[in-house]
């Protein structure tokens, strides 16, 4: 498999005359070196082992590495239970397991199972593997004992601070044994830490292995506190009472990547320790997974027409209504404007600015769908929940999709008229709904925030609205964030009335940014441009 590899980098690159990723990737083959990437969460096919965001990105960087010949290893945890399903009883909500995906389950090939010491016991871990051409994903699965085997249950849903802990642990010691017994040490090239959850690696590494960390967020849950008589029990090491695992993983690395350009503005303001290691690699999407195959298709060809977009918008649409008569049965999408946010509930993503439109504007002529879930430990996303559902039941033209998956995704990014993306500009990393709708040909009203600054053109490709905020402020204390709300909200629904006043009595003014959206963005957000910035850069 190595040697034709090899052999076709190398008709390829005297083909374009040896540019220098090529001359890279010819180097990473020859030597048969292992990229590593370890990470809490990660969106498979079919598979119920994420949460959101970061999971998915994890899913799409996977397989445009196996696409790229990439010798690509992910390591993660396998989650039994999922992250959570939805269910209503009456008035009451209920957050369940999710139920594992038989035809996902079937395709893992059981690995050798090892041990690990964990809180003074011995765990048995087995290592579930699945393999995408030349990447491969390591899940790994707690057997026994019960109080170990309940770390791998559910994905960031814990029943204390101490599963909370040993679960990361867990990941820690099990990537470790793994990459040392099954992997090489002297196989592996690269490490990368996929948020600072998974820098406890770093107390077993030694100083000849090359990793960094990629922080995804700068929001207070990404940065996770270990108490410090854990990390001396597990790890042999003395350390502070309360460790921050982000301060304590920059200050082991060299070198830290953020996945936006604003965010090299932003985490410094949190952790200025990262001054002269921080790398900027805005995220991407995995074009084959996210777009329409005709569209798709007619963009490797750069036959960008019209006609085709329309008429791909309308098979979607019908797709999008079966969908949407499973919440609300008989509703109708027609020749409505079908506007969609779809994230998870959590306060800086201001899903309240939809809600508060839809509530001052009862008759509106479009199809509004909802659509995300809390986690069920967070206050604020229970009570967006709630207020999603008062409205899909009260006015006939929203409907609330609660079991968000990869699979409704999929469906909403091909089918909407209209994207928004609403957070609170300086908390989020990147994003990549966005992206997701646009390469589809669906605009997006968006807040200046994330990589949207570096994908969207306002008036061109989709519209923005709000400040571009690089202080980064406390939406939970600083008497500021209120402000910005109430003026950013009167510009939110002022162009969203506009994009709608559009959408019905100017098309054509719609279709070309529609078109634009289709044709400018792909170029723009390829996942596989990301990689070689990662790995070749």
């Amino acid at each position: 498999m190595y040697d034709s590899r090899i052999n076709k980098l190398f008709i390829e690159a005297f083909k374009s005359q040896l540019n220098i990723y090529q001359f890279k990737y010819i180097e990473l083959v020859i030597n048969y070196m292992v990229i590593i990437s370890i990470t809490p969460e990660i969106a498979l096919d079919k598979s119920i082992n994420y949460a959101g965001g970061l999971g998915v990105l994890e899913g799409d960087k996977f397989y445009a590495a196996g696409d790229m010949g990439l010798d690509y290893l992910v390591l993660s945890l396998y989650y039994r239970g999922g992250y959570t399903k939805i269910k209503f009883h009456g008035s009451t909500v209920v957050m369940d397991r999710e139920s594992a995906n038989e035809e996902f389950y079937r395709s893992l090939k059981p690995g050798e199972e090892f041990t690990i010491t964990l809180n003074n016991n011995i765990v048995y871990i087995q290592p579930w593997i699945y393999e995408y051409k030349t990447a491969k994903a390591v899940l790994f699965e707690a057997k026994c004992p019960e109080w170990a085997r309940k770390l791998t249950d559910r994905v960031y849903i814990e029943d204390s601070d101490f599963e909370k802990n040993m679960k990361y642990v867990l990941l820690a010691k099990a990537s470790w044994e793994y990459m040392n017994k099954y992997v090489g040490l002297e196989n592996i090239s690269l490490v990368d830490l996929e948020e600072s959850y998974t820098g406890l690696i770093l107390y077993l590494m030694n100083n000849t292995l090359k990793a960094r960390i990629i922080i995804h967020t700068p929001g207070p849950w990404g940065h996770p506190l270990f108490p410090g008589d854990i990390i001396e029990r597990e790890f042999g090491v003395k350390s502070e009472s309360i460790v921050n695992m982000t301060r304590e993983s920059i200050k082991k690395l060299s070198e830290v990547i953020v996945v936006s350009k604003k965010q090299s503005d932003i985490i410094p303001r949190i952790f200025p320790e990262v001054a002269g290691k921080l790398k900027a690699i805005t995220n991407g999407i995995y074009l084959e997974r996210w777009m329409d195959s005709k569209l798709y298709n007619a963009w490797l060809k750069r036959e960008f027409n019209l006609e085709t977009l329309k008429e791909t918008r309308l098979e979607a649409k019908r797709e999008l209504e079966s969908l949407l008569r499973v919440y609300k049965p008989g509703v109708e999408v027609g020749n409505k404007i079908v506007i969609t946010w779809s994230r998870r509930l959590s306060r800086y993503k201001r899903p309240y600015f939809i809600a508060r439109f839809l509530e001052e504007n009862p008759d509106l002529n479009a199809i509004v769908v909802l659509a995300g879930k809390p986690h069920p430990k967070d206050p604020d996303g229970y009570k967006y929940l709630y207020w999603f559902r008062d409205l899909s039941l009260k006015l006939r033209n929203v409907v609330y999709i609660p079991d968000y998956n990869l699979e409704v995704a999929k469906i909403l990014v091909k089918a909407s008229d209209l994207w928004l993306f609403t957070p609170f500009s300086g908390w989020e990393a990147c994003g990549t709904s966005y992206m997701k709708a646009l390469v589809n040909g669906v605009p997006v009203l968006s807040s200046r925030d994330g990589g949207v600054l570096e994908v969207v053109t306002d008036g061109v490709n989709g519209w923005l609205f709000g400040e571009d905020i690089r202080d980064f402020v406390n939406i939970y204390e600083d008497p500021r964030a209120k402000e910005i709300d109430e003026r950013e909200y009167t510009e939110f629904k002022a162009k969203l009335a506009s994009i709608i006043d559009m959408y019905y009595n100017k098309p054509e003014k719609y279709w070309e940014i529609a078109l634009n959206a289709w044709r400018i963005t792909p170029d723009l957000v390829d996942i596989k441009k990301v990689l070689r910035k990662y790995y070749f850069e």
